[in-house]
């Protein structure tokens, strides 16, 4: 089994979401893990970042290229 790496920090739920939805219908494999602390009560996942993806390395490009059009498309709206 391949190993997989951090690709993409999100800031928030909503980009995990968003993401999550986009990757699935690309077909595109990842993972996505949050940050919350449940002893914490996600205080400090709110602090810094909220998760990140994680995938294979072969679709980092792809996933920062998505994600780059995401936040495009959220500035001009």
């Amino acid at each position: 089994m391949e190993k997989t790496e951090k690709i993409l920090t999100l800031k928030n739920g909503i980009e995990a979401q968003v993401m999550d939805s986009i990757l699935n219908e690309k077909e595109i494999p990842h993972i996505i893990h949050s940050y919350h602390d449940s002893a914490y009560d996600g205080i400090y996942q709110t602090q810094s970042a909220w998760g990140y993806i994680e995938a294979l390395p072969e679709y980092a490009k792809k996933i920062l290229d998505i994600y780059r059009e995401m936040e495009d498309n959220l500035k001009t709206e």
